[in-house]
């Protein structure tokens, strides 16, 4: 090449639209700089015509129209380049011309343009609840990505999956509340700002709720009551699978969320704490027949999503519409998404909403062998990602224990929720369930490890720990559904009083019962997933369903560090002890067995008498003692946990651990604090070594060394 010159095979060979262009390369799909120009490429099976809208950043009319011709056309790819662009102040669409007929399952309209299903970067929410101008012919603009962020030495940090502590947050939530004090609220750079109280929390993986490009307007309405404006806050109704949520930044107002996104995964990294991303592949927000066409209708629609014989569209999402993610079409963009997060942006796991449909054919029917599901389980790029799945859908299939894992997935163990619930209200029958979330859930994992369980009792998505322990129901009024929405099904109890209260006695017992959730959470074999805010007792007012809400229902109120300091402080050290315990992170179920002859099996279940466990369905009562010679690299202390749901104190016969060591009190919350937990290495002896009383509703935790 002859310096100073372009490179010869970029030369333009066609005048179209007053620009100068060639063939483009139908690979990859998206928009990419070549030298010189950027090359389009777009799929459509069924269109018979496409046309490149070029607009200047912002503005109402385009710049121009660039039919591309028909031998541009490479297969179902149409492509193509376009030379001596401003490539920094343009926003793209394409308009498709094809068969109007929906109940063949095509519903082209060339009036419409459509976004870049692999647009990086997509324009018209810049600012959150900005003006969704609602006139607008191109609302969601597909803009150019610049791949320039300096990443220095930073990669993701595979932290292996037993040892993960996940922190799941919103990111406006987490920090939006006046309290935060930080000086981009509700942002990527506000959170970044929190890193500090992450690491004193102790957690070293933060799962992100959805943080593609949605829209906020979507759906929004006026609550009849209070004239709040209730919006699409949750943001589980995707736009662009590629662009980062521009309202969501700082600088989204100007173009830069990529680089803001990027900042805090690296700062994050650089802290030690792996990124999530919580991924919506299941609908987009285009909604049945009744929704908008934003990008994936108007470009083949038959393609994108199942549908009936009749050309409606199947919800198994309870959203209108369910995306077809097993065709081959799909499931490449679904890959090619997730390999351009993991490379572009260092993310280090994804988990899947509703992740079920993942596994259904075109039309709706469970697959044995669902493609997409193995495709990620084998790529290549993905190999060392954390891949959790939401095994259910709202189409009734519920896969939890049984989700195809092919050795690489995970998945959020809704029956270790439940079943922690009705342990934790006193309900019947519930030890025996209880001792298997604890070890980690062999009953569902058997062949798949202890590390294939990530472990809640709550999520966004139903009650918080405060409101779980506080409210007997739910109060959703303030959704302006008439208290129809969110589930009914929440195995909580209010402990005495429906709602804040002055009754120190109720009081304290919902303290009690938060920190009994958290110690038996931090205990238990699988992986841990807390619920930002719930280490302070954060209340949504017993709202079980806040998706709407971008107000101080949702928002992390900072004040509530200090207001619950007790509850803060046995969180962390419960993490603490978690992470300096490596028999608590075990990636292999137990054998109930003493095969290294020590003297004690792996682990044992014990009763009110040691080594006598009350199965019968009146129990409330349950001991468990690991023992650390089987803790990953066999040099760890025995632990020891016992629980109690009766509402009298009961007498615990202690088993002994191993020969030369003596139980120290790691928490009892049957006790005031300070003195519900310690921390590390300043853990009391226990005086007496035989016997404890353990307090009504309470758990203790021992280690013995």
């Amino acid at each position: 090449m002859i310096e100073g010159t372009d490179r010869i095979d970029y030369y333009p060979t066609h005048e179209l639209g007053g620009y100068r262009a060639r063939a483009g390369r139908p690979i990859p799909f998206g928009a990419t700089l070549v030298p010189g120009g950027v090359n389009f490429s777009i799929y459509s099976t069924h269109a018979t015509a496409c046309t490149l809208v070029l607009f200047e950043k912002r503005a109402s009319e385009p710049m121009a129209e660039i039919p591309i011709p028909s031998a541009f056309r490479m297969g179902n790819t149409w492509s193509i380049m376009v030379f001596g662009l401003e490539y920094e102040e343009i926003e793209y669409g394409y308009r498709f011309e094809g068969p109007w007929d929906p109940e063949a399952g095509q519903r082209f309209d060339p009036r419409v343009i459509v976004c870049d299903p692999y647009a990086k970067v997509i324009g018209g929410r810049d600012t959150w609840m900005g003006d969704p101008e609602w006139d607008r012919p191109y609302p969601h603009r597909s803009r150019l990505a610049f791949e320039d962020f300096d990443w220095e030495d930073d990669k993701p940090l595979e932290i292996p999956t037993e040892d993960l502590v996940i922190y799941e947050t919103h990111v406006r939530s987490f920090t939006r509340h006046p309290s935060s004090g930080v000086k981009a609220p509700g942002t990527f750079a506000g959170l970044r700002e929190k890193i500090p109280y992450l690491l004193d929390l102790g957690i070293n993986c933060v799962e992100l709720m959805p943080i593609f490009e949605f829209d906020e307007w979507e759906n929004s309405r006026r609550n009849p009551e209070t004239g709040e404006t209730l919006v699409n806050y949750w943001g589980y109704s995707t736009l662009g699978f590629f662009a980062p949520k521009a309202g969501f930044a700082a600088t989204g107002k100007y173009g830069m969320q990529v680089d803001e996104v990027k900042a805090l995964v690296k700062d994050l990294h650089r802290h030690g704490i792996e990124v999530m991303l919580d991924v919506v592949f299941n609908h987009t927000a285009e909604g049945d027949h009744r929704g908008p066409t934003i990008s994936f209708r108007g470009i083949d629609n038959k393609t994108y999503y199942m549908l009936t014989p009749e050309g409606w569209y199947y919800n198994f999402s309870g959203t209108g519409n369910t995306l077809n993610c097993n065709h081959p079409v799909v499931r490449g963009m679904v890959i090619d998404c997730l390999r351009y997060w993991a490379s572009e942006y260092h993310i280090d796991g994804f988990r899947f909403d509703l992740a079920a449909i993942l596994g259904r054919d075109q039309n709706g029917a469970p697959l044995a062998n669902p493609p997409l599901i193995e495709s990620l389980a084998h790529d290549p790029i993905l190999a060392r990602c954390k891949l959790v799945a939401e095994a259910w859908d709202a189409g009734g299939l519920y896969q939890v224990g049984s989700f195809p894992n092919y050795g690489r997935w995970a998945e959020w163990n809704g029956k270790y929720r439940d079943d922690l619930r009705k342990f934790l209200v006193g309900a019947e029958g519930g030890v025996g369930a209880l001792a298997q979330r604890l070890q980690g859930s062999p009953d569902l994992y058997w062949y798949r490890g202890a590390s294939a369980s990530v472990n809640f009792v709550t999520c966004h998505d139903g009650f918080t720990l405060c409101d779980l322990v506080s409210y007997n129901g739910k109060h959703n009024e303030s959704n302006g559904e008439n208290n129809n929405d969110g589930a009914n099904d929440n195995n909580s109890w209010n402990c005495g009083a429906e709602g804040p209260t002055n009754n120190e006695e109720v009081n304290a017992l919902r303290s009690r019962q938060m920190r009994n959730a958290l110690a038996l959470l931090l205990f238990s074999q699988g992986v841990p997933m807390l619920l930002a805010g719930d280490e302070v007792a954060r209340s949504q007012g017993g709202n079980n369903n806040a998706y709407c809400h971008d107000s101080e229902i949702s928002w992390f109120d900072w004040t509530l560090v200090d207001a619950n300091a007790g509850l803060l402080a046995f969180t962390k050290r419960l993490i603490a002890f978690r992470k300096a315990h490596p028999v608590l992170r075990r990636s292999h179920h137990f054998v109930h067995r003493d095969d290294a002859q020590v003297g004690l099996p792996d682990i044992s279940f014990h009763g009110t008498q040691a080594w006598r466990p009350e199965w019968a369905g009146w129990s409330k009562a349950l001991g468990v003692m690991l023992c650390g010679a089987y803790a990953p690299g066999g040099a760890d202390d025995d632990v020891y946990l016992a629980t109690n749901t009766y509402w009298e104190g009961l007498w615990f016969d202690l088993p002994r651990p191993r020969a030369g060591r003596r139980w120290h009190v790691v928490a009892n919350t049957g006790m005031a604090a300070p003195e519900d937990a310690f921390d590390l290495g300043q853990e009391p002896l226990l005086e007496d070594q035989d016997r404890v009383l353990l307090g009504p509703r309470s758990v203790l935790i021992l280690v013995a060394r």
